[in-house]
């Protein structure tokens, strides 16, 4: 890492609803000089579409202006401390109007930059017209739309920056690039700096979900103190793009090479292709070095020209879902569920048809409390469960039914049925993401700073041209090891140990894929689990899931791997009605796994 000035970011927030702790922490502790937010999923969007459509001064995380930066503002600007937020969402001019109001109010002097460009809702006919294809199903695109945002890069930001903006909103725009538009404006970072835009990115990728990389969700989850007041990240970034991860001094959490490695993997895909607007990373040889209590020292990301496409979320109205419970004890309660979640489902669907009400699209059954996250793998034999019958439908008449006849199991089917969890639900609508690819050319990016416009150039966010296929991109990298899945001759006898004993292991989501990222707690563990965990031995273990397909890319310089598995979460996000349905726990079932090692490796 260089010794020269070192830029401080700290990650406020991971999501809209992150705790309030986060941002008065950060100011408190003095050592950042840059404050960032991220807000905004997929789904998220569709919501703050439907708040716009009904009040045009909506659309915006409200909490940002409220519960954020009013209490924080005086000292956020007498620290001289900037801010970066996508909390914009689909409004991102009402969310810096409402702020510029509290700063008035405040007496606070403040200049506020706004990036728009990023919403294509109006040019939904045209979408239509050009016959836009999903970019991973070649489905067409839906009729009627809530929201359609490109993922915008870092340039903007920067920009904004460099105008001197004391606060920058955006709208839609990748997780990473609020920090990596900083490092550009801080360091000057150009367009073709890829190995520093890499780095850049890694640092946004890593603090983009808050405590997440400082304790938060870590395998070895006894070991992390005081989540109560968990520490939220900060990296030290310097101009050659190393930095160092840390955390808040007095704050509890724990940044180590395990805690911030599980970070890295969480929701990638390729880590040779990791495909953002400002380049396309290679992270297969980065490494983490301890560096200090609670801080890691974090280098060789690697980067490369990016795409010339933005890629475009759209997401769409299909129908609506709900999910009942109930909980039910005694001897074999799982099978009592069963039976009862089966009865159910089929005294309802007899009833809708004599009823003239359309069908269910979708039902889904499952026993919490007897392991059903780890189908055949499950070992429990609990006398007390909850059942849940989630059910999709087009019609909201449909669910409601399922809603007043789910109460009546308690005194007709299972004995031992003897609450009902949440009293009667009411139908939610189903939100579906839909993803393609727009060019860069095609997207008009602005400024507005304090009321006046200004029009990008496109040259900044260039990229390589490449086919559908992304040929182009595939003959720049690296080869990925390979393995053939047979185990190292032992020189001793072996025994089964449960992969969490060698490994630790983060998952998440990405629409309806599931990545499950596992790191070697030590080097010489890493062959043994190569040879084993094998992408056909993973897929067998999540039969339960039925994969469509299940890749492994290997990631040497962190002695780690990540696994992806297609189409196990049931449409995923508010389209799934599988309890896990952002595979938050696809790591733990995972860990569960029994691994042959020899007897001294432990």
């Amino acid at each position: 890492m260089s010794a020269a000035r070192v830029v401080r970011i700290g990650g406020a927030s991971g999501f809209w609803g992150d705790t309030a702790i986060a941002a008065p922490q950060l100011v408190a502790s003095g050592q950042v000089d840059y404050l960032v937010f991220d807000y905004l999923a997929e789904v998220t969007m569709s919501i703050l579409a439907a708040q716009r459509a009904k009040n045009p001064g909506a659309g915006y995380a409200t909490d940002f202006v409220t519960h954020t930066m009013r209490p924080l503002l005086a000292e956020i600007v007498a620290r001289k401390i900037r801010v970066v937020a996508n909390a914009g969402g689909v409004n991102p001019l009402a969310c810096r109007d409402a702020l510029a109001a509290v700063a008035l109010e405040l007496g606070v002097p403040l200049s506020i930059g706004v990036v728009l460009g990023d919403d294509l809702l109006a040019r939904g006919p045209e979408w239509h017209a050009r016959d836009v294809r999903e970019m991973a199903s070649g489905a067409a695109l839906p009729a009627r739309l809530l929201s359609v945002n490109a993922y915008l890069g870092a340039a903007p930001i920067a920009a904004a920056l460099d105008r001197g903006c004391d606060v920058v909103i955006t709208g839609r725009c990748v997780d990473s690039a609020v920090t990596l538009g900083v490092l550009r404006h801080e360091f000057g970072w150009t367009e073709t700096d890829y190995d520093r835009l890499a780095q850049g990115t890694l640092a946004g990728h890593l603090i983009e979900c808050g405590a997440q990389c400082t304790g938060g969700l870590f395998t070895d989850w006894e070991l992390v103190p005081d989540w109560e007041n968990i520490g939220f990240p900060i990296v030290e970034v310097a101009d050659d793009g190393a930095f160092i991860v840390t955390k808040p001094a007095g704050t509890g959490g724990l940044v180590t090479t395990a805690s911030v490695a599980e970070q890295m993997l969480y929701e990638i895909g390729d880590p040779r292709d990791y495909r953002m607007p400002d380049v396309r990373c290679d992270f297969t040889q980065v490494r983490f070095t301890p560096a200090g209590a609670n801080r890691v020292l974090v280098a060789g990301a690697r980067g490369r020209a990016p795409g010339c496409d933005y890629k475009v979320s759209a997401t769409f109205p299909d129908g609506y879902r709900t999910s009942v419970f109930l909980t039910i004890a005694g001897e074999q309660a799982a099978a009592k569920a069963r039976r009862t979640g089966a009865a159910i489902l089929a005294r309802t669907t007899a009833m809708l048809a004599a009823r003239a009400l359309p069908a269910y699209t979708q039902t889904w059954v499952e026993v919490l409390g007897a392991e059903d996250m780890y189908g055949a793998a499950a070992q429990t034999a609990a006398r007390e469960v909850v059942l849940k019958i989630a059910a999709r439908a087009p019609a909201r008449e449909s669910l409601e039914l399922l809603a007043r006849e789910f109460a009546p199991a308690a005194t007709s089917m299972a004995p031992g049925t003897c609450g009902l969890v949440g009293g009667r639900p009411v139908p939610a609508p189903v939100v579906r993401l839909f993803s393609f690819l727009l060019p860069k050319t095609e997207v008009a990016v602005e400024l507005d700073i304090d009321g006046e416009r200004f029009r990008l150039p496109l040259g900044d966010e260039d990229g390589v041209a490449e086919d559908a296929s992304g040929t182009a991109a595939q003959a720049m990298l690296p080869p990925a090891l390979v393995h053939d899945g047979g185990v190292p001759a032992p020189s001793q006898a072996l025994v089964k140990v449960p992969l969490i004993r060698l490994a630790y292991a983060r998952s998440g989501d990405k629409g309806n894929i599931a990545n499950i990222g596992v790191i070697a707690r030590r080097p010489e563990f890493l062959p043994w689990l190569a040879a084993f965990l094998t992408p056909e031995r993973v897929a067998q273990h999540f039969a339960h899931r039925s994969p469509s397909r299940v890749e492994r890319f290997d990631l040497p310089g962190s002695d780690a791997m990540n696994f992806v598995l297609h189409d196990v979460l049931g449409g995923g996000g508010m389209a799934s009605l599988h309890s896990d349905n952002l595979a938050k726990a696809y790591a733990q079932v995972l860990l569960a796994i029994t691994v042959p090692v020899p007897t001294g490796l432990l």
